[in-house]
């Protein structure tokens, strides 16, 4: 709930993938407030937000733009995610905030959106969707491998030398940023000072783990609400943000049971690759190589953003972006949405 990741991407959704720039455009505070008290109470208090929220990504494809020195004629088209305010699979339900058309109309350029709920409907998890893309970035690592995500949700793609697999681990940062956010005021445990000063408890850490969801087999999904503080409340903040480190290095480590064969190196992309505390926790617990994904030149802040732009271009094609072993969809399908194409055909 940070901002907004917008990255350019020269692609043909399939075996070329160029970034070409990445920018970060972050939410005015009072946005960024009544957006954490929409997810309270979505379906009431979302849409009042939706034009703002779309605007806001108006300004950052204009700013991505401006920063590249790339004009709008020579953008083919956009890919927006939007911000997901519900997420509940089971009930095949999922809702991604953002106005596609409005977005196009605002830019005069295609856009490609919606990409979760036709997997959804099929009875997919409609998550995660950027394993498509990290096979095509990581082609040429030694497989099996995998990346991990770590936003506000970690997720892994487990790559081997055909299978395609992933799904979400358990939280990531979310439960931390709103930890420090509790004790310190600021949004994040910057540099995993908090973490690094405390130690987990071992009891609250059982807790945490003994959530239904580790049980249960993948492909699988969370929702941001899923998880909460009750079992840390009663720590230190050192502790209770110590605690939380060692929850989602745990977590993902469980994760390995659910994958055919252990993954030789874990790629790591996203916000936390930049916690030291939380990168200590994943060696410590993973015990083969866990590196940013950086050192392999692939850029772990735009990486997601890269795919958005990736399966846009795939959904402008017809090609699949969610199969079985990613979202649990019965077969391989193509997804999303596009507005605004010109009349007279597709955009070069």
């Amino acid at each position: 709930m940070d901002g907004i990741d917008a990255a350019l991407l020269l692609t043909d959704g399939e075996g070329v993938a160029v970034p070409r720039g990445f920018t970060f455009r972050t939410y005015p505070p009072a946005f960024r407030a009544a957006l954490a008290d929409a997810l309270q109470a979505p379906e009431e208090r979302a849409p009042g937000l939706e034009a703002v929220l779309t605007a806001h990504h108006a300004t950052a494809v204009r700013n991505l733009l401006a920063a590249t020195g790339v004009g709008f004629g020579e953008v083919g088209l956009v890919g927006f995610h939007g911000h997901t305010v519900l997420h509940h699979p089971g009930e095949r339900r999922t809702w991604q905030l953002g106005d596609g058309h409005g977005l196009a109309k605002a830019l005069g350029l295609p856009v490609a959106y919606d990409f979760r709920s036709a997997d959804v409907a099929a009875g997919g998890e409609g998550a995660p969707l950027t394993p498509v893309y990290h096979r095509a970035r990581l082609a040429a690592v030694a497989k099996p491998c995998a990346v991990l995500n770590l936003g506000g949700v970690a997720n892994v793609t487990w790559m081997g030398p055909k299978d395609l697999i992933a799904f979400d681990t358990g939280p990531a940062n979310m439960l931390l940023d709103e930890w420090a956010l509790r004790h310190t005021g600021r949004p994040m445990d910057e540099g995993g000072a908090l973490a690094l000063a405390g130690r987990p408890d071992e009891a609250a850490l059982t807790a945490l783990l003994a959530h239904a969801y580790f049980r249960r087999p993948s492909p699988k999904s969370l929702d941001r609400l899923d998880f909460g503080l009750a079992e840390v409340t009663h720590l230190s903040a050192e502790d209770g943000a110590a605690t939380l480190v060692a929850f989602t290095a745990a977590s993902v480590a469980a994760a390995v049971k659910h994958l055919p064969a252990r993954p030789l190196s874990w790629q790591v992309g996203g916000g936390g690759r930049r916690n030291p505390a939380l990168m200590q926790a994943l060696r410590n617990r993973l015990g083969v190589p866990v590196e940013p994904i950086d050192a392999l030149g692939i850029d772990g802040d735009g990486l997601e953003a890269e795919a958005f732009a990736y399966m846009a271009v795939r959904t402008l094609r017809g090609l699949p972006i969610s199969f079985p072993g990613t979202t649990g969809v019965p077969k391989a399908m193509a997804g999303g949405r596009i507005e605004g194409l010109p009349s007279w055909g597709t955009p070069g």
